[in-house]
């Protein structure tokens, strides 16, 4: 295998299934040897542990793209991924002087990179299996999780900041109470409307 055909990119998404909020695409650039001893899918990580893990990444190339409620609702959550896949990819591959070809991008679940990008391979459970895939989704996890901080401090009713957006008791309560804001996915939120 030639060097160049050695680059390899992780990339896992964030935020499918919520109510509220952006779907978050991760994306870590791999080349050369890395130790991911002991790395794990950000769903079975603690907050701490997360950031001690991005710390770790400094020297890696990651980018994150992130495609808002609005947009979810017009073209679905697939195509949303979708969309966000190609915005991580471009920004991790744009500075490099050989086709996009020459990546190798591995995917979780059902994610798909565009057309483009021709040696693409989805796993299921990728984050469970593939350490640079697990790395890609604690940046996504990341990403998303401050983004919906900070949206708490817009929407402070809807305490984003506890459950990030995901459907809660205590979010479908706030729903209920307060109706739907301007980042809640109406095609995701219809038994409320």
């Amino acid at each position: 295998m030639s060097k160049r055909k050695s680059i390899i990119i992780g990339v896992d998404e964030v935020g499918r299934g919520p109510l509220a909020g952006p779907i978050t695409v991760g994306a870590v650039l791999k080349r050369g040897r890395i130790n991911f001893r002991g790395i794990k899918d950000s769903k079975k990580l603690s907050a701490k542990q997360r950031e001690e893990w991005l710390s770790k990444f400094k020297n890696l190339k990651i980018a994150t793209a992130s495609v808002c409620a609005h947009i979810i609702d017009r073209i679905g959550i697939t195509a949303a991924a979708r969309l966000a896949v190609g915005q991580c990819l471009r920004k991790l591959t744009s500075n490099f002087q050989f086709p996009i070809s020459n990546f190798q991008i591995l995917l979780d679940g059902s994610l798909y990179a565009p057309k483009t990008y021709l040696n693409q391979k989805t796993i299921i459970k990728g984050d469970e299996k593939i350490p640079l895939i697990a790395a890609a989704s604690i940046v996504a996890k990341v990403r998303r999780d401050k983004k919906m901080v900070k949206l708490h401090a817009q929407f402070p009713k809807y305490r984003f900041d506890l459950h990030k957006g995901y459907g809660t008791k205590a979010h479908q309560a706030a729903i209920r109470k307060h109706g739907l804001c301007d980042i809640h996915r109406r095609s995701f939120c219809k038994k409320f409307s």
